[in-house]
């Protein structure tokens, strides 16, 4: 499974100038705007508490221009980002992080030896199912890895098709994409082998520990 469509042109403008608008689309009209100005900037306040929670070596999956891998590799952390944009692979790249052009359920190193895996930024919706994202991470993280997700704020549970769009007409190819929140979470992660641990909630975003093992 792989997501093509975050290669499309109006993500890689965005990530290129370092600010939106940028969204998901709905082909019914209706909107999410993605933050690309905090994901280009480096880490904020929420983005702390998250990396303070981080052990052993760390996988980002969908990590975008690379704040959060940056962030890690700067306190001497082995840490690794996954995104399928070239541009943000190129951007974490060239501030000092490592990257990888792929989809998370491509062949990737360190297969069920990653200590913590990320899902920031509503990446729990990578390919528009949880459960399987959720099972596929299980394979790569080691027997008492650690998952970090970032869920809705709302009690959601929804599967979409979107496009990525600027909001001035131009849009990627549609794809499937999912939106959760903790309680869906924590559903999906009880059938996929995860136990539940930490949750909080800081500067308006809303985060979930999961324990693998």
């Amino acid at each position: 499974m792989s997501v093509p469509a975050w290669r499309a042109e109006p993500y890689r403008d965005a990530l290129l100038a370092g600010r939106g608008p940028l969204f998901l689309r709905r082909d019914d009209g209706w909107l999410l705007p993605l933050e690309v100005e905090r994901w280009c900037a480096p880490p904020d306040s929420a983005d702390t508490t998250v990396l303070a929670r981080c052990r052993g070596t760390v996988l980002d999956v969908g990590c975008g221009p690379g704040r959060l891998v940056v962030a890690l590799a700067e306190l001497g952390r082995v840490a690794l980002g996954l995104d399928v944009s070239r541009e943000a692979v190129a951007r974490t790249e060239r501030e000092g992080g490592a990257a990888l052009c792929r989809s998370v359920f491509d062949p990737l190193p360190g297969g069920g030896r990653w200590d913590t895996v990320l899902l920031m930024d509503g990446n729990i919706g990578i390919g528009g199912d949880p459960a399987a994202l959720l099972a596929r991470i299980a394979e790569l993280t080691g027997p008492s890895g650690m998952l970090i997700v970032e869920v809705a704020e709302q009690d959601l549970d929804e599967r979409v098709e979107v496009r990525v769009g600027d909001g001035r007409g131009a849009l990627g190819e549609s794809f499937p994409w999912a939106r959760i929140g903790d309680r869906a979470l924590l559903r999906y992660a009880g059938a996929t082998g995860w136990t539940a641990g930490d949750h909080w909630r800081t500067a308006g975003r809303r985060f979930r520990q999961l324990h693998h093992g």
